[in-house]
C-alpha cells in the first residue's frame, strides 16, 4: 500500500505517542500506516481513508482504527460515515463499536443492518439507545424488522441472541439435485458462511443434517433422507451461551441448528461466533477469579475504579476478619515476638495453595469435568496433594525456623500449622466452588474471596493457637 506523500509533514497533527485514552497498539499495525491514517484524519481525507480500509482485511482494518487515540477514532468514523464497511464495524471491540455506532448517522447504521447477517445485526442494535433503535427499525423492510426484533426479544447471552436466522432448510423427500438447485436459486439470500443444510418436516421440525461435503459427493438423484445424519447438538433458543459453547467444544462443531421451545428450527450458530463466546467466557472466569470486571484498554479511570472498588471493599472486610483472629492471640504475640515474623509465611503459602486448587476446580466445573464420581475423585486428589505438599513445606519451613531462631518447639508449631493450612486450603479450593455451584451461584465470581478468607483464618488460628498451647 503506497505511503501518503505528506505523512512526515509538520503542523496540526494528533500526538500518537501520548494519546489521551489509548488502546494498546496491536502487534500487526504498521507504524507508518498509522501515521498516514492520523494525517488523513487531520486533513479530513475521506477518500484515502475509505480506500485504504477497504483494501485491508476487516479484522486488520479494525485493529488499525483501534490504534488511534479514542477522539481521533471517533473523528475517523464520523468522516467515513456510510463508507465505513459493515464488516469492519462488527470487528471492532465493544467500546469502539459502541462509539462508532453512536457517531454514525442513522442511514449508515440502517445500511449496516441490511448488509450484516442477523446475528451481527443484533449486536449492532444492542449498542443503540431505545429511541434511536426504534427510529432505525421503522425504516427497515417489515420482514427484516420482524426478524431483528425477534432476535432482540431473546435473553442476553442466550442461543437466541447468538443465532442467525439465515440458513438453508429443505424437505426430506427432496433429492440432492433439488437441494443444490434450490441453494443456487437463493443467491444473495444464502448465509454468507454455512457448512450444512437442514432437513425438516412440514412443521419445520428438524429431521436431520446433511453436510455440504456429503452433498457435493453424492449423485443428484439420491434422496436427502438417505444421507442425512442426526444432529449431535441439542440447542434451544433459551440455552445459555456457555452451554452452547460447551456443546461446540464437545462435538467439534462447525455449526449447529437452533430450535425454539416447540422444537421448530429457527436459526443456526456458526463456529466463528462461538470462538468469540469461548474467549469471552474464559476471560470472564479469569477476571472474576481476580475480582476484576473489565480489562478494556479504552476504559476510563472512572470505569476502572467503579469496576474494582466494590471487590476491594469486600476484601477489606475479609482482611478485618483475619485481623480479628490475630487479635484473639495478642497476648501470645506480645510474649513470643518471633510469631509475628513467621505468620505471613503460613498465610502466604496457604493462600497460594488454595488459589491453585481453586483455579483448577473452577475450570473443571466450566468444562463439565466435575460431575458424578469425578467429584469424589477430585476431592480425594486435592486432599492427598494437600497432605503431600503440606508435609514437604512443613519440613522445609520448620528447618528454616530452627536455623533462624534455634527453637525446636517453634519449628514444630510452624510445621504443624503449615500442614494443617495446606490440607484446609486443598479442601477449600475444591469444596467452595462446588458448594457455590450447588447453591446456584457462579463459582468463578465469589470463590476466591471465600477461599482466601478461609485459608487466612485457618493459617492464623492454627499457628497462633498451637503457639499458645505449646510455647506458653
Amino acid at each position: 500500500m503506497p505511503r501518503r506523500s505528506n505523512s512526515g509533514k509538520t503542523g496540526a497533527m494528533t500526538d500518537v505517542s501520548t494519546p489521551p485514552n489509548p488502546a494498546p497498539e496491536p502487534p500487526n499495525v504498521d507504524p507508518d500506516l498509522l501515521d498516514d491514517l492520523v494525517d488523513a484524519v487531520d486533513e479530513r481525507d475521506t477518500r484515502w481513508l475509505a480506500r485504504t480500509l477497504q483494501r485491508m482485511h476487516p479484522a486488520d482494518a479494525a485493529d488499525l482504527l483501534e490504534a488511534l487515540p479514542f477522539d481521533a477514532f471517533s473523528e475517523a468514523v464520523e468522516l467515513l460515515g456510510g463508507e465505513l464497511p459493515s464488516d469492519i464495524l462488527i470487528e471492532l471491540r465493544d467500546s469502539y463499536r459502541e462509539e462508532a455506532v453512536d457517531v454514525l448517522p442513522d442511514t449508515a447504521v440502517a445500511s449496516a443492518l441490511d448488509e450484516l447477517d442477523s446475528d451481527d445485526a443484533t449486536v449492532i442494535l444492542e449498542d443503540l439507545e431505545d429511541e434511536r433503535r426504534e427510529r432505525i427499525l421503522e425504516d427497515l423492510e417489515p420482514f427484516d424488522r420482524a426478524q431483528l426484533e425477534r432476535g432482540l426479544a431473546y435473553e442476553e447471552e442466550s442461543a437466541g441472541r447468538l443465532m442467525q436466522t439465515e440458513f438453508v432448510a429443505v424437505p426430506e423427500y427432496w433429492t440432492v439435485g433439488h437441494a443444490i438447485d434450490h441453494a443456487r436459486e437463493l443467491g444473495e439470500e444464502l448465509p454468507e458462511v454455512f457448512y450444512e443444510i437442514y432437513v425438516i418436516d412440514p412443521a419445520y421440525r428438524l429431521q436431520g443434517i446433511v453436510q455440504l461435503a456429503t452433498l457435493m459427493r453424492t449423485p443428484r438423484d439420491v434422496q436427502l433422507s438417505d444421507i442425512m445424519t442426526d444432529p449431535l447438538s441439542d440447542i434451544r433458543t433459551d440455552m445459555d451461551q456457555e452451554e452452547v459453547a460447551f456443546q461446540f467444544q464437545k462435538y467439534s462443531l462447525a455449526s449447529a441448528p437452533v430450535k425454539d421451545a416447540a422444537g421448530r428450527l429457527v436459526g443456526m450458530i456458526t463456529v466463528d461466533d462461538m470462538v468469540d463466546v469461548i474467549q469471552e467466557e474464559a476471560e470472564e472466569d479469569l477476571f472474576s477469579l481476580l475480582n476484576v470486571s473489565s480489562a478494556d484498554g479504552a476504559d476510563s479511570v472512572v470505569d476502572t475504579v467503579r469496576a474494582r472498588a466494590p471487590w476491594l471493599a469486600v476484601n477489606l472486610v475479609t482482611a478485618f476478619i483475619a485481623s480479628g483472629i490475630i487479635s484473639l492471640f495478642e497476648g501470645t504475640l506480645n510474649q513470643v515476638v518471633q510469631l509475628a515474623i513467621l505468620m505471613p509465611v503460613v498465610a502466604a503459602l496457604g493462600g497460594n495453595a488454595g488459589s491453585q486448587g481453586l483455579v483448577v476446580a473452577v475450570r473443571a466445573i466450566a468444562e463439565r469435568q466435575l460431575e458424578g464420581d469425578a467429584v469424589r475423585r477430585a476431592i480425594l486428589r486435592e486432599a492427598l496433594s494437600g497432605i503431600v505438599n503440606g508435609l514437604l513445606f512443613a519440613v522445609g519451613v520448620g528447618l528454616v525456623a530452627l536455623v533462624w531462631f534455634h527453637d525446636v518447639k517453634l519449628s514444630v508449631v510452624l510445621g504443624t500449622a503449615m500442614l494443617a493450612t495446606f490440607l484446609w486450603a486443598a479442601f477449600s479450593g475444591i469444596l467452595v466452588p462446588l458448594g457455590l455451584k450447588k447453591l446456584g451461584a457462579d463459582p468463578a465470581v465469589a470463590s476466591s474471596v471465600f477461599v482466601l478468607t478461609l485459608t487466612d483464618v485457618m493459617a492464623f488460628f492454627s499457628f497462633l493457637g498451637l503457639a499458645t498451647l505449646v510455647l506458653l
